[in-house]
């Protein structure tokens, strides 16, 4: 917890009791279903949720913002910007079924009433939202093709709809056939912390 208040010092009494919940609940069901790496669950809140929330440092969502977390894995990282966020909405999708349960569960426990969840592949969603969110998925490229029909084409954040992923490495080859439409940011201008270096953010302007 305390690596999410160094960075994040102004949270709510009721975002820190929700952050705090995260460890016991994700040890708790990773005993049932595995969702995080056993050697990895020990850094939850570096690894995963300070990681998630490199999204917030980007952009501050206004209110009523909606937002799909495509291939949310346990959780992330649409879980930790569900706590950050909580006057917006999001939807986190993922086509395996135990994954999208346990997901359902945590919000449940944390008591997060702005968090939906659907057991689905990419293809067949067709609500629109504001932004698409995700880490590292799949190639940048075949990413945009799938969820282009997802983004709503009216904009409420000073940031355009679009997509922003986490991912890793060089990511050059993916960018490229986007243009000016993608923006590479690098993780580790926000963060200290060893773990972040090579770790980028990707926005992309649909």
């Amino acid at each position: 917890m305390d690596i999410i208040r160094k960075y994040f010092p102004n949270l709510t009494d009721e975002q820190l009791r929700q952050f705090a919940l995260l460890k016991p609940l994700y040890e708790d069901w990773n005993q049932k279903i595995n969702v995080i790496s056993r050697k990895d669950i020990g850094s939850l809140y570096e690894h995963h949720v300070l990681h998630s929330l490199a999204i917030a440092e980007i952009i501050d969502f206004r209110p009523e913002t909606s937002v799909m977390d495509l291939g949310t894995g346990g959780g992330f990282p649409g879980i930790p910007l569900a706590i950050m966020f909580p006057q917006c909405s999001f939807h986190l999708v993922d086509s395996t079924k135990k994954k999208i349960l346990v997901c359902s569960e945590i919000a449940k426990a944390l008591g997060l009433q702005n968090v939906s969840t659907e057991w689905a592949r990419a293809e067949v969603v067709k609500r629109r939202f504001d932004f698409v969110v995700c880490r590292a998925v799949m190639p940048i490229p075949d990413l945009v093709r799938l969820v282009r029909k997802n983004i709503s084409p009216k904009s409420r954040n000073a940031t355009p709809n679009g997509v922003i992923c986490l991912k890793g490495g060089d990511l050059q080859a993916e960018t490229r056939p986007l243009g000016q439409a993608a923006e590479v940011m690098e993780v580790s201008d926000y963060f200290e912390e060893e773990y972040f270096k090579g770790k980028k953010i990707v926005y992309i302007n649909l």
